[in-house]
């Protein structure tokens, strides 16, 4: 998941740096620690073990600031990773204390991929997976078919859990789980013993428990998400339903802004499958984006009956105002709502800082020879910060201007959503996004089809006598 606005603010980046480094450092003596003995026995092995563990972490470090580097600027994702992997390492080192060689097999390590690949990508879930059973391995000894075993496992956990918010999903992941690890263990112990007869039964019961435990990652997903402020499909899921109080209020009172948001939705949804973005997240932060015009419907075009402008008595100064105020009303309803923060981000990123164009405008008509004035019409932003709310600020932008078009053809559709990229460009909107122009370019190509679709020309059946 992007991280929040709001996240970016909660420290300063300085004690954010301070507060990771002593995360990496804490983790890496308590795993140094927990460690055999005879690793830890002299000073020189000491230095070793230290060498080692915080070669994983480093690399961790690394992976994290090139690929997700929004974990590393929120303190409460680092935390949540760190934590994970410390869990289970410990339950590891618990485990080798108390208990015989083969109950090692009910630790569940593909817990791990299950939790990470819900708030995360399936990437970043199977590297931190790789971490935690490489440092299980210097716990465990003659530790190469644990590690072996447990990797397979993980990742077959990773590719079977496409939809975790259908609930069958995560049986499924469960059984394959269990599956892999028998197959595997039956498979290595052929390879080693070359006898069926010295393979032990009793350890398919373990994998049947280790798949059992798997479970236990849906109450555990939602207790992260309230203590770490996180998002899984299963909430978003829920957000997206359209029967949401909130959703509800909007389709009631501003019933215009909701079938425009509804739009938005949809084209927003696939302009994120081409650019790999949430798709789920951009969905429902789509519909949510315009929940602020629900305090004053009658002022936005699409909510107005027969055409009639309630802006025609304002100044466009105020009319302005009115317009631009949406985006605080919406952040203030959302939050009334409990709305999670991930998608009020996008409620105040879905103009970004650009300026409320028509009324200023107008009123630089009514006033020649004014200037400097622009921050007085522009939105307060800030602007996108990830693909995701950039995407549904091109989809807010493209499809609100397609209602203003005279004619509906491939040529037309084309130079609007042409313009209006490029516009949003030009103005920096896009400056802190990670998009690459061919992103864009297959965003454009999605938003022409899309349009073409919703605004295709229809046959004219002749009239029934």
């Amino acid at each position: 998941m992007p991280q929040s606005t709001s996240d970016t603010k909660s420290y300063p980046k300085a004690k954010k740096n301070y507060l990771n480094l002593f995360f990496f450092l804490a983790s890496i003596a308590i795993v140094v620690t927990i460690l055999p003995a005879g690793v830890r026995e002299n000073g020189l092995a000491l230095a070793g073990s230290i060498i080692v563990v915080s070669s994983c972490y480093l690399v961790l470090y690394l992976f994290l600031w090139q690929f997700r580097r929004e974990v590393l600027e929120v303190v409460r994702k680092t935390f949540f990773i760190i934590l994970s992997i410390l869990a289970l390492l410990l339950i590891t080192r618990y485990v080798l204390d108390n208990f015989d060689r083969n109950t090692l097999f009910l630790v569940p390590f593909a817990l791990i991929p299950v939790v990470i690949r819900t708030f995360y990508d399936a990437r970043l879930a199977l590297f931190i997976h790789l971490i935690t059973i490489m440092l299980a391995g210097f716990m465990v000894p003659e530790s190469f078919v644990l590690i072996f075993m447990s990797f397979i496992s993980g990742m077959v956990a990773i590719f079977t859990l496409t939809n975790l918010y259908r609930r069958a999903r995560l049986l499924f992941t469960a059984f394959m789980v269990f599956l892999t690890y028998s197959i595997l263990y039956f498979g290595t112990s052929l390879m080693f013993n070359g006898n069926i007869a010295n393979i032990e039964w009793s350890t398919f019961g373990i994998f049947a428990g280790n798949g059992i435990l798997v479970l236990i990652s849906f109450p555990l997903i939602f207790l992260f998400e309230n203590k770490f402020l996180l998002l899984s499909d299963t909430t978003l899921l829920e957000l997206a339903d359209t029967s949401q109080p909130l959703l509800r209020k909007l389709a009631e009172e501003a019933p215009g802004s909701f079938q425009h948001s509804l739009q938005v939705a949809n084209l927003a949804e696939e302009a994120a499958r081409v650019t790999g973005a949430n798709m789920l997240l951009v969905k429902t932060g789509a519909l949510y984006h315009d929940i602020g015009k629900v305090a004053n419907p009658k002022y936005f075009i699409e909510n107005q009956v027969e055409g009639i402008s309630l802006h025609n008595d304002l100044d466009p100064s105020e009319s302005s105002k009115l317009i631009i105020n949406h985006v605080r009303n919406g952040v203030n309803l959302a939050k009334n709502y409990k709305v999670p923060i991930q998608i009020i981000d996008f409620i105040r990123t879905h103009h970004g800082t650009s300026v409320a164009y028509f009324f200023y405008k107008k009123y630089l008509d009514q006033h020649p020879g004014i200037s400097g004035i622009e921050k007085e019409f522009a939105y307060p932003g800030p602007k996108p910060f990830s693909k995701e709310t950039a995407v549904v600020m091109m989809a807010d932008a493209v499809e609100a201007s397609s209602r203003s078009l005279d004619k509906y053809t491939e040529e037309s559709i084309s130079e609007l959503v042409e313009r209006i990229l490029y516009i949003q460009e030009q103005d920096g909107q896009f400056a802190g996004v990670p998009l690459t122009f061919k992103n864009i370019s297959d965003i454009k190509e999605v938003f022409k089809k899309r349009l073409s679709n919703i605004y295709h020309v229809r046959i004219a059946y002749p009239e029934r006598d």
